[in-house]
This record gives structure tokens, sequence and C-alpha cells, in this order.
């Protein structure tokens, strides 16, 4: 009777065992998958130390609570009584059910980073724009005022000739001639 009693406590120790190396296997694969996919974009820099630590906080807990799980049973082994196997059996399960709130709370922590590492790339990626935009818009400055700079002494016989040739008005003060030929130049 007692040799059942042992070797089903060990099955559920050993499964208790299983399940918590499949869970961090399931956060192994993830991480590896989501770290491959972003391989894939150009993301900014991000500093993942914290939450290599934070995992590592979760590993800790786990591996000390299959400690705790075996000292107990190694002390149903050698020698707690018969009636004590259903308080075992409780710890056991209270012991399964807290490994199993880590498991969720590691993957509720994994689906936060990849939130908020998905956050941090979309902002990069609008800074990113914005000073696209902004350097276009400068580049483009720069060159009407070089556009300018080679009407800028020229009569306004000169311009007016310029503009001809074009098939341009030639009409308007000596500016407004400037920024009309400028302006065909740019296009």
């Amino acid at each position: 009777m007692t040799s059942t009693s042992n070797d089903a406590d060990t099955d559920v120790a050993t499964q208790t065992r299983q399940a918590t190396e499949k869970a961090v296997e399931v956060f192994k694969n993830s991480v590896t998958t989501f770290t491959d996919q972003l391989d894939q974009f150009q993301l900014p820099t991000v500093d993942l130390t914290e939450p290599v630590a934070r995992y590592f906080e979760y590993v800790q807990q786990a591996v000390e609570l299959n400690r705790d799980l075996v000292i107990k049973w190694a002390e149903l082994v050698t020698g707690i009584l018969k009636d004590q196997t259903n308080t075992v059996a409780e710890l056991a399960t209270r012991q399964a059910e807290k490994a199993e709130q880590v498991a969720k709370e590691l993957a509720d922590k994994v689906e936060q980073i990849k939130r908020e590492q998905a956050e941090e790339a979309e902002e990069a990626e609008k800074a990113q724009a914005r000073e696209a935009k902004r350097i276009e818009r400068e580049e483009a400055k720069k060159a009407q005022e070089k556009a300018h700079e080679a009407y800028e002494g020229l009569t306004k016989a000169e311009l007016s000739d310029q503009l001809e040739a074009r098939g341009l008005p030639k009409t308007g003060n000596l500016e407004d001639l400037i920024e009309r030929l400028v302006s065909a130049d740019t296009e």
C-alpha cells in the first residue's frame, strides 16, 4: 500500500516537474520566434537586461517551488504518517498551482514586453518619418534658395527674355519674375 502511494506521489512530482519544464520550453521557443521576427525589421536597440533579469527571477521561483516540493516528498518517504499523505497531496497541489501562476505571470510579462517593444518601434518609425520630412523640407528650401541666387543680379529685361524662352508670362515685378523662373526650375 505504501509503495503504491509513494509511486503515485512520485508520479505527481514528475508530472509537476515536466509541466514546469514544458512551460519554460514554450517560453524559450516563443522568445526565439519573437526575436527571429524582430530581426526582419530595423527596430531601435532595446535593452533586454531587465526582462532577462525578471525571467530568471521567475525561473528561480519555479526552481524553489520544485525544491520545496521534493523536500516534502523526502519527508514523506522517511517516515511521515500515512494520514499525512492528504496534507502532502494538498501541498503538492498548491505548489503546482503556484508554479502555474508563476508561468502565467511570466507569459503576461512577455506579452507586455512585446506590446511595449511594438509601441517603441512604432514611435521610432514615426520619429524617422518626421525627421525625413523635415530634412526633405530643408533640402527643398535650400534648392529653392540656390535657384533664386542664379537669377539675382539679372535685369528685368534679362529675366523677361528667359521667361519668354520658356513660354512663361513676363508680367510682374522683379521678384515675381525670379519666383516664376525658380518655380519652373524646381518642377
